[in-house]
């Protein structure tokens, strides 16, 4: 059976949902931190926290970093190192406009000797293993071919492809064709990422991409989280076992963030919303509504109640 990947999304897949979502899902393989990066000059606060091992319990866990240069990435590595971490995904793949015309992440891609560069840190530290998350490209898939040698080269553990462009973020169709043409390439260990939300869409890339090393999910998850589960067991939840399990979910993650967040109930509230963002397909519209219109956590709390 194919190992999955849990994708990291900024804003959703931190430390209190991750480890929530492996005690009462699971059927994830590996788990990634949102990226850290350096901002003025140091790290945010809230990207340290969750990278602490102690605010971690997935069994296997890989932080991620984003980096416009070596140096900056060498910075966050001692970082990862320092706490711990042996194993380090380098984000290639964000589509953020702020950050990708900085020539982070997928920014970068056009840029063969600015990747170059920045995979030195691959070579320098032999003692971390690597995995690189990217896109087709920013502006075309031509840019991930162009890469490809690069790639080939430097000593990676694998690398996990979102068959998209930068400059589409999440819209329009996956280019399954351009994946494949990377495929043919690729000489290292590949992970297929991008649109799927059904047990039926991962068995489907599976048949076209028998090769894969493995599947990254990440919104699909978020829509679903028994999706895994489900494509580990080939058994699906019926609609009530799914509301009861999306209530134990969410009361895990809210708790986290209760004992965790020292900004009163404004601040909780705007952290545990997101938790909803890519649940409205299986709740009903008006219960969706009141928890995103909901201005208190009384309000909040009282809507959580009719899922």
């Amino acid at each position: 059976m194919t190992p999955l990947h849990f994708a990291p999304l900024q804003g959703y897949t931190e430390a209190p949902y991750r480890d929530a979502h492996a005690s009462v899902f699971g059927g994830i393989d590996t788990y990634y931190t949102p990226f850290v990066r350096i901002e003025r000059g140091e790290f945010r606060r809230k990207d340290t926290r969750d990278i602490e091992p102690e605010n971690n319990h997935v069994a296997h866990l890989v932080p991620q970093l984003i980096a416009s240069d070596v140096e900056k990435a060498k910075t966050i590595l001692a970082l990862f190192i320092e706490k711990g971490y042996r194993e380090v995904s380098i984000n290639l793949g964000c589509p953020f406009p702020i950050l990708a015309k900085r020539h982070n992440g997928s920014g970068m891609l056009p840029y063969p000797e600015e990747v170059k560069a920045l995979l030195a840190i691959v070579e320098q530290h032999p003692e971390i293993r690597f995995s690189v998350k990217m896109r087709l490209g920013w502006e075309n898939p031509e840019e991930c071919l162009a890469l490809a040698p690069l790639l080939n080269d430097v000593p990676l553990e694998h690398i996990a492809l979102h068959a998209r462009l930068g400059k589409q973020q999440y819209k329009g169709e996956v280019d399954l064709d351009a994946f494949a043409a990377f495929a043919d390439v690729c000489q290292k260990p590949l992970i297929y990422n991008g649109d799927l939300l059904t047990v039926e869409d991962i068995q489907q890339i599976e048949k076209r991409f028998p090769q894969l090393a493995g599947i990254m999910i990440g919104r699909g998850l978020l829509a679903n989280p028994a999706l895994a589960m489900e494509y580990k067991t080939g058994v699906s939840l019926s609609p009530e076992e799914l509301r009861e399990k999306l209530r134990t979910l969410h009361a895990a993650v809210y708790a986290r963030y209760e004992e965790q967040l020292q900004g009163g109930d404004e601040q909780l509230l705007h952290k545990i919303k997101p938790f909803w963002d890519y649940l409205e397909p299986a709740l009903d519209r008006k219960v969706w509504k009141a928890i995103h219109k909901s201005g208190s956590l009384n309000k909040y709390q009282a809507a959580v109640r009719l899922v």
